[in-house]
């Protein structure tokens, strides 16, 4: 019996088919697999922040985004959610807009005026110095069981931004002199789409073991102007049989990369709400080299990305099903507030100021650090993920 190929869609026009079948299908039917990219520009002196994501989930038949913007303890953030068909190569849902303006040098992400917050944003951001990196294949699979949770290629990049937001019609001008931009792209079976199934064995809850987690790409400029990244994802959890991860390096503009092979930090974290608050990080290179990294958090701004839906938020997952158009957001006045904090999660895009002997950059840091760390402050009363 013959099969039926996916339908026909504006890539299947191109060279670069990897499947015996359309763009329009993946090479396998699990309903988590993911393309997803996340975005962040925020101003150096921490004044505000962008935080932007779009998912495309073709085994769900659904696409959907947030666009936000941080300023202070405050937060800004606008959902939309799509049916995929018969548009999967249109990048936006409803006022948000993604697009490619040439491939692996820049991108432009917008947020028109919208019914739902008071705010909109135009922003390109070029990487035409920094290359991308791809970084190491994620895969995990269930705890306690035979599942692959995670499955995931990713690359991230990092570059400066150009455009203008607003919030309440006050605008602000985003120059490269003032704004750092990242972004990262991930595709594969991830974790944290949609809802659990309710008719097979249940997951370890991974939020009752003890994790700490560093993720960030920087950008850095020495004296003279030119310019290097540093990228570093770092996980501990101290229970037996999970080894430590220490990836990222040295990322220089023709492409190579010296790995780290240790990662030291020496962090601290307020111990209520859990939020970064500054520190080092020492690291040791493949080729031997030692640095020490300055870690100054900014300001209070930061995006959380709970209000994107990672970790979930009230119930809310990525990739459910709302329907052929749904937009929904809200205002947070203030997300240091601990009863926030855990409705909104932990993981958030803190701005900070990097030191690298006499280089110097600003990046978005994202850490969680669950459970009992009594060298670090923090009690198991005072967890959550």
């Amino acid at each position: 019996m013959a099969r039926t190929d996916a339908p026909l869609v504006a890539m299947d026009e191109y060279l670069n088919h990897q499947i015996t079948d359309t763009f329009a299908a993946v090479s396998q039917s699990d309903r988590s697999w993911t393309e997803k990219v996340c975005l962040s520009v925020g101003a150096h002196d921490g004044s505000v922040q962008i935080g932007f994501g779009l998912g495309k989930y073709l085994n769900r038949n659904v696409m959907d985004a947030y666009a936000g913007i941080s300023r202070g303890r405050e937060q800004f953030t606008v959902r939309g959610s799509r049916m995929l068909a018969p548009n999967p190569d249109e990048y936006s849902i409803g006022p948000i807009h993604y697009e490619i303006v040439e491939p692996l040098k820049a991108v432009r992400l917008r947020l028109e005026a919208n019914d739902i917050q008071a705010i909109a944003f135009d922003v390109t951001i070029r990487c035409e110095d920094l290359p991308p990196f791809l970084e190491t294949h994620e895969f995990r699979r269930q705890i306690g069981g035979y599942r692959v949770d995670n499955d995931l290629v990713r690359y991230h990049q990092c570059g400066v931004a150009s455009g203008w937001l607003e919030i309440d019609g006050e605008r602000t001008e985003i120059t490269p002199e003032k704004f750092y931009a990242t972004r990262d792209h991930s595709w594969g079976v991830r974790y944290g789409v949609g809802d659990e199934p309710q008719d097979i064995m249940p997951g370890i809850d991974s939020s009752q073991f003890p994790m700490n987690f560093l993720w960030s790409p920087m950008r850095m400029q020495r004296p003279d102007g030119s310019v290097y990244g540093i990228h570093h994802f770092y996980l501990r959890i101290p229970i037996p049989g999970v080894p430590e991860v220490v990836e990222g390096g040295i990322e220089k503009l023709d492409g190579s990369r010296d790995d780290f092979t240790h990662i030291e930090p020496a962090l601290r974290y307020n111990p209520v709400n859990r939020r970064l608050e500054g520190g080092h990080l020492k690291v040791r290179t493949h080729s031997g080299e030692e640095r020490t990294l300055g870690i100054e958090v900014v300001s209070d701004t930061g995006f959380h990305l709970g209000t994107g839906l990672y970790f979930g938020l009230d119930g809310k997952h990525h990739g459910q099903w709302r329907g052929e158009l749904h937009l929904e957001g809200e205002h947070i006045e203030d997300c240091t507030e601990l009863e926030t904090a855990k409705r909104i999660h932990q993981i958030r895009d803190c701005i900070i100021r990097v030191t690298d002997g006499d280089a110097v950059g600003y990046a978005n840091y994202q850490t969680v650090v669950n459970g009992e760390w009594p060298e670090l402050g923090l009690d198991a009363t005072s967890s959550f993920i």
